[in-house]
C-alpha cells in the first residue's frame, strides 16, 4: 500500500542515520521532515537520494526551523510560503502522485509558542495563534482544489486523550484552550479529516512526542500528539491504517524527540 510519513527529526544532518534507517525498515512512499535545522545546500540531498528518495522539496533555514518532502516518485512542483511576514521556513508544499492520483502534500512546521500562554506578554505565543489564524484562511481560499493532505509539526495537541493529563496541560502551552479551539476551527473550516484519528479512536490515549526533561520517558510516559496528519475527504477515503512508531522515541542515545506518524492508504 502506498505510504507517507511525516517526523520532526530535529536536525536531519545529526540524525542522518536513523533517517536512513527508518526508510530501509518502513519504506514509505513519501517521508515529510520538519525542524531539519540546516540551509538547502547543506542537506543531505546525496544520501537521501541514494537511499531511493531522489525527488525533494526542500525549505531550509541555517539553524533552525526548516522542512523538507522527499518522494519516490517525481514531484511535479513545489511552493514555499512565509507566513505572519516572517521569513521562517515553516512550509513547503509537492505536487505528487504516489500511487493515489495527484494529490498536494502541504509539510508545516508551526510555531512552537514559548513557555507562556499570553499573545499580549509573549511573541512567541502570539506568532503561534496568528499563524494558525493565517493557516485557516489561507486554506478556505477557493483557489485551493480538493486532492489535499497537509501534515507536520503543529505543535498543538488538541484533545483530552492528545495529552498524558488533560487537566494538567490546560495551562501548558499546546494544550491550552486557545490553541485546541483554534487548530479545531482550522480542521473544521475546510472540512478536512484527522487521518490519525480515523482509525485511532478518541478513547485511546496516543502520543507523538515525549520531552527531553524526562529521565525515563517510557516509563513516565508524558507524551502529547503534536504531529498530524490531515486530508481533504476525496484522500481521506482511500486511508486504510495509520501508525505511530513509539519505539523510535529510543532509537539511539540522541534520539529526535519526536517520532513518526504513517497513513498507509489503498
Amino acid at each position: 500500500m502506498p505510504t507517507l510519513a511525516t517526523w520532526n527529526i530535529n536536525s536531519v544532518r545529526l540524525r542522518l542515520p536513523l533517517v536512513l534507517d527508518f526508510l530501509a525498515q518502513h519504506d514509505p512512499d513519501v517521508l515529510c521532515l520538519q525542524e531539519i535545522k540546516c540551509t538547502n545546500d547543506q542537506f543531505p540531498a546525496k544520501a537521501l537520494a541514494e537511499a531511493g528518495y531522489a525527488h525533494q522539496a526542500v525549505h531550509g533555514q541555517k539553524g533552525y526551523h526548516g522542512v523538507a518532502i522527499l518522494s519516490k516518485t517525481p514531484i511535479a512542483e513545489t511552493h514555499r510560503r512565509a507566513f505572519c511576514n516572517i521569513p521562517d521556513s515553516r512550509h513547503v508544499s509537492a505536487r505528487l502522485d504516489f500511487g493515489l492520483g495527484p494529490v498536494t502534500v502541504h509539510n508545516f512546521y508551526i510555531p512552537a509558542g514559548g513557555d507562556e500562554p499570553d499573545p499580549a506578554r509573549n511573541p512567541k505565543f502570539r506568532h503561534k495563534l496568528d499563524f494558525l489564524a493565517e493557516m485557516t484562511d489561507w486554506f478556505d481560499d477557493v483557489a485551493f482544489d480538493d486532492r489535499q493532505i497537509i501534515c507536520g509539526d503543529f505543535n498543538v495537541a488538541p484533545h483530552e486523550n492528545d495529552v498524558w493529563s488533560h487537566k494538567q496541560l490546560l495551562k501548558v502551552v499546546s494544550h491550552t484552550p486557545v490553541e485546541t479551539e483554534a487548530l479545531d476551527a482550522l480542521l473544521a473550516r475546510r472540512n478536512w479529516v484527522d487521518l490519525v484519528r480515523q482509525h485511532i479512536p478518541h478513547e485511546e490515549k496516543i502520543y507523538s512526542w515525549w520531552s527531553y526533561r524526562a529521565k525515563d520517558w517510557d516509563v513516565s510516559d508524558r507524551g502529547r500528539r503534536l504531529d498530524h496528519v490531515w486530508s481533504t475527504q476525496d484522500v481521506a477515503s482511500s486511508a486504510r491504517a495509520a501508525h505511530i512508531l513509539r519505539p523510535a522515541r529510543g532509537w539511539s542515545e540522541k534520539p529526535s524527540d519526536h517520532v513518526p506518524v504513517l497513513i498507509a492508504f489503498a
